[in-house]
C-alpha cells in the first residue's frame, strides 16, 4: 500500500506550516488535522480549516485523503477558524438569556420602573399570559437544545456568541420592559384578540417542536448523514410538502402570535427581524438541498409556501 506525503501550507501567506510523512491513504482530513495538531498545539482541530485549494471550501472531516485529488505528494492550504466553541453552549447561554431577563421585568425587581412599583403585579391577565407563554418558548428551546438538536458542526467561532447573545437578549429586555410596564395597556380587541393568537402560538410551538423530533429522527447519533426531510404521520410536518425549513415558519409563526398577543411593537420588530435572518438561513438550506438531491421536491419554497 503506497503511502501519501501531506505539505500543509498558510493559505494567506503560502508559508509551509507542517510536512507529513507516510500518511496512510485512507486517512481522513480529521486524522490529518489530529496529525497537524502535534506539531502545533495551538491549532486545535476544531479551529483549523483544511482545503486544497487557497480560497477554496474548506474539506469535510470525513474526506478520505486517497479520494481526493490529489498525487502521493498532497498539498493542503490551512486557515485558522478563531477561537471555537460548542453550539450547545452557545444555544444554552442565547436561550437561558431572555428567559432569566424577562423574568427579572415580569417580576419588577428594583431599579426598573422606580420604587413604587417594585416587585409588584400587573392587573393585566395577557401580562401574566405572555410571561407564561415567553418562559415557554425558551424552556422549550433549552430542552430541544439538551435532548433533542444533532448538530452537524460541533463548534462555531467565538466571536458569535457575543452577537447572537446581544441579540436575544437585547430584544428579550426591550419587549420585557414595555409587556410588564406599569402603564401598559391590552390589546385593542381583548381577550378575543389574546385567545385567536394564544392559539395561533401554541399551534406554532407544537408545529416546530414536530419538525425538530422529524429532523433528528433523519439523523442517527453521532453521524453526519444528510436526507430529503419528508412529512412524517404527524400532521404537523405535512408543511414539508411545500416548504424546505418547516421549523422556521412555525417559529416565525410564533412570534407573530406572540405579537398579535401583546400588541406590542417591539415584538412586532423582533419578528420582523427574525424573520428576514431565517428567511436567509432557509435559502441557504434550500439551495444546499437542491445542490445536494438532484430528486429533491421541485414544489417546495424556502420558508413561505409559493413566495418565499
Amino acid at each position: 500500500m503506497k503511502h501519501y506525503e501531506v505539505e500543509i501550507l498558510d493559505a494567506k501567506t503560502r508559508d509551509k506550516l507542517c510536512f507529513l510523512d507516510k500518511v496512510e491513504p485512507n486517512a481522513t482530513i480529521a486524522e490529518i488535522k489530529n496529525l497537524f495538531t502535534k506539531s502545533h498545539p495551538q491549532w486545535y482541530p476544531a479551529r483549523q480549516s483544511l482545503r486544497l485549494d487557497p480560497k477554496g471550501k474548506s474539506l469535510k472531516d470525513e474526506d478520505v485523503l486517497q479520494n481526493l485529488p490529489v498525487g502521493t505528494t498532497a498539498t493542503l492550504y490551512f486557515r485558522d477558524l478563531g477561537a471555537q466553541i460548542s453550539w450547545v453552549t452557545v444555544f444554552l447561554t442565547e436561550y437561558a438569556g431572555p428567559l432569566l431577563i424577562y423574568l427579572l421585568f415580569y417580576f419588577r425587581v428594583p431599579f426598573i420602573y422606580g420604587p413604587k412599583y417594585d416587585f409588584t403585579s400587573s392587573k393585566h391577565s395577557v401580562v401574566h399570559l405572555a410571561c407564561i407563554c415567553h418562559s415557554f418558548h425558551y424552556i422549550k428551546r433549552l430542552l430541544e437544545t439538551i435532548f433533542v438538536h444533532r448538530f452537524s458542526h460541533g463548534t462555531m467561532p467565538l466571536r458569535n456568541i457575543f452577537k447572537n447573545c446581544t441579540y436575544y437578549w437585547g430584544f428579550a429586555a426591550w419587549m420585557a420592559y414595555y409587556i410588564n410596564h406599569p402603564l401598559y395597556t391590552p390589546p385593542t380587541y381583548g381577550d378575543e384578540q389574546v385567545k385567536l393568537a394564544l392559539i395561533i402560538f401554541l399551534f406554532c410551538q407544537l408545529g416546530n417542536f414536530s419538525i425538530h423530533i422529524a429532523l433528528r429522527n433523519l439523523r442517527p447519533a453521532g453521524s453526519k448523514t444528510r436526507k430529503i426531510p419528508y412529512p412524517t404521520k404527524n400532521p404537523f410536518t405535512w408543511l414539508f410538502l411545500l416548504v424546505s425549513c418547516p421549523n422556521y415558519t412555525y417559529e416565525v409563526g410564533s412570534w407573530i402570535g406572540f405579537a398579535i398577543m401583546t400588541q406590542c411593537l417591539p415584538v412586532a420588530l423582533f419578528s420582523l427581524v427574525g424573520f428576514i435572518q431565517m428567511t436567509i438561513w432557509a435559502k441557504g438550506k434550500h439551495r444546499s438541498y437542491l445542490k445536494e438531491f438532484r430528486d429533491y421536491p421541485p414544489l417546495r419554497s424556502p420558508i413561505v409556501p409559493f413566495l418565499l
